[in-house]
């Protein structure tokens, strides 16, 4: 049995599990008080997790480039950067009601989203289209309008990475970042979207293990002053760590001693991991233990103030309590508000059957089917969403893909395989090299994702220089002027997703002047 500082390390808490289902440790923690479970693909698929009782059931679900729900073949949902650029705010605040409405599937009543990065640095390796873009007021405004749709489906929204991930060049689940913004644009550019999120009654928001040099050497989730900044913006509700396993945390304190620098430093919920990562000790409950352990250990030695502690329990009990008293199913089933939702609809409605693909993903059903009306307003989104130039006469599939994507970040859960074969429409997909052959006059694929990197570009140069007939499929942010040769026919989607690869297929078909 957990003794009274056990319970009350436990009440700050959010693991991760290995197991398609809550394991029996899990249960055994949360009769002692533990705050809550974060869900990963591993855990999706298998039923609903019991989130009764104010019990904090989170997942990592963006749509777009990131999902765990659907994992298997792509998010069927608009990304940020598809958001971003067709800028309609009522819809963004649907595709959020969407996404509460699909974590309530699962059982989750947190959704660990928007991302609330202003994407100043085309060459960022790990936010890109998870952003809505470049501009503090387009970001600010979608991500008020998301805060806003997952209430709208009962969910917590947890608007993340404070206090902006997207001036950065390096990916913080594998090194130390560090925010290339002056102390000016930190606090005028990327602090903007984390007030409208406030503002928009955000009750979390996410760290990020960044270090903006002004506010001192640690990273943020592990830094006062940086922290007590989010609290200068009036934010009165919890503030959440990013996982604890990430590299840039675990490789400098190890993440049982993260935990309690991040608790010091004003965390109030600690998302401790996600156990399936690569690098993990594959013993989640040993994982978990080892944090509640450590910090139980630094109460008792008076490195962690015990009423530091009680405060953040306190914040994640008030947290819970909301919940206990809105349970999530109930709010999820609701439809939209019909004025909401007109100006979208009717383009969707109208243009329904339109925006079936002619070649649709194949890697098995969605889990979870679309509503009809939702599946083509996303269509329509996506559609909308695609930035095409050049040209490219009607290319119906089969396609043959070659595939010059960047491995994918542990962020991005989905399927990369199964947005290529979708984009292949019943072709082959083989790896990109630069002995690649293509026969003279052969109409065929190149499938990119980072264009800012050089080895991209360049596959783009070599790709022009031996397929005249060629196109090429971005599945990243924006192209910058130059990365690609006025000649090439390109289409980016603005999202590595089943919608986006749907919305790419339907292009190709068609063609584009």
């Amino acid at each position: 049995m957990a003794d009274a500082l056990e319970r009350l390390a436990n009440a700050v808490l959010m693991p991760g599990y290995l197991a398609p289902r809550p394991p029996t440790w899990v249960e055994r923690e949360r009769e002692a008080g533990l705050a809550g479970v974060v869900l990963f693909a591993q855990n999706v698929g298998s039923g609903v997790v019991d989130a009764s009782g104010g019990f904090l059931v989170a997942i990592d679900e963006e749509g777009g480039t990131v999902t765990r729900i659907d994992s298997a073949g792509g998010s069927p949902l608009p990304g940020a950067a598809q958001l971003g650029a067709v800028d309609d705010v009522e819809a963004t605040r649907r595709v959020g009601r969407m996404l509460g409405e699909r974590a309530a599937l699962v059982g989750a009543n947190m959704v660990i989203a928007p991302v609330a990065d202003v994407n100043a640095n085309a060459a960022n390796p790990v936010i890109g289209t998870r952003a809505y873009g470049a501009d503090a007021e387009l970001v600010s405004r979608h991500v008020a309008a998301t805060v806003r749709g997952l209430a709208d489906a009962g969910a917590v929204a947890v608007p993340k990475h404070f206090p902006g991930h997207g001036d950065t060049a390096v990916d913080s689940h594998h090194g130390l970042p560090v925010s290339d913004a002056s102390a000016a644009d930190q606090e005028a550019l990327h602090l903007e979207p984390f007030r409208a999120a406030i503002e928009a009654g955000a009750r979390v928001i996410m760290t990020a293990h960044l270090v903006v040099p002004e506010w001192g050497p640690e990273p943020a989730t592990l830094n006062a002053q940086a922290l007590g900044r989010l609290r200068a913006l009036g934010f009165d509700g919890a503030i959440m760590s990013d996982a604890l396993d990430m590299g840039a945390v675990k490789d400098r304190y190890g993440t049982p001693g993260g935990a309690v620098r991040a608790l010091a430093a004003g965390c109030d919920l600690l998302c401790i991991s996600n156990p399936a990562n690569p690098g993990s000790s594959g013993d989640d409950e040993a994982d978990f233990l080892a944090v509640r352990d450590a910090i139980v250990a630094a109460v008792r030695d008076g490195s962690l103030a015990r009423a530091r502690l009680e405060d953040a329990a306190a914040r994640v009990a008030a947290l819970r309590a909301s919940l206990a008293a809105r349970p999530v199913a109930p709010e999820a089933a609701r439809p939209v508000a019909p004025e909401a939702a007109r100006p979208v609809a009717e383009r969707s409605a109208a243009g329904a059957e339109l925006k079936r693909s002619p070649h649709p993903l194949t890697p098995a059903d969605l889990p979870h089917p679309l509503p009809p009306a939702d599946a083509a307003f996303a269509a329509d989104i996506a559609d909308r969403a695609l930035l095409r130039a050049g040209s490219c006469a009607p290319f119906a599939g089969p396609r043959r893909v070659l595939d010059a994507r960047a491995a994918a970040t542990w962020a991005v859960a989905a399927n990369g395989g199964a947005i290529a074969s979708a984009i292949a429409a019943g072709g082959s997909v083989e790896r990109w090299s630069d002995a690649a052959a293509v026969a003279e006059g052969e109409r065929v694929v190149l499938l990119t994702d980072r264009l800012a990197s050089a080895e991209q570009r360049d596959a783009v140069t070599a790709f022009a220089a031996r397929a005249s007939a060629g196109v090429v499929v971005n599945l990243g942010v924006d192209p910058l002027p130059g990365a690609v040769p006025a000649s090439v026919a390109i289409i980016t989607t603005r999202a590595a997703s089943r919608l986006g690869a749907e919305a790419a297929d339907r292009a190709l078909t068609a063609g584009w002047a």
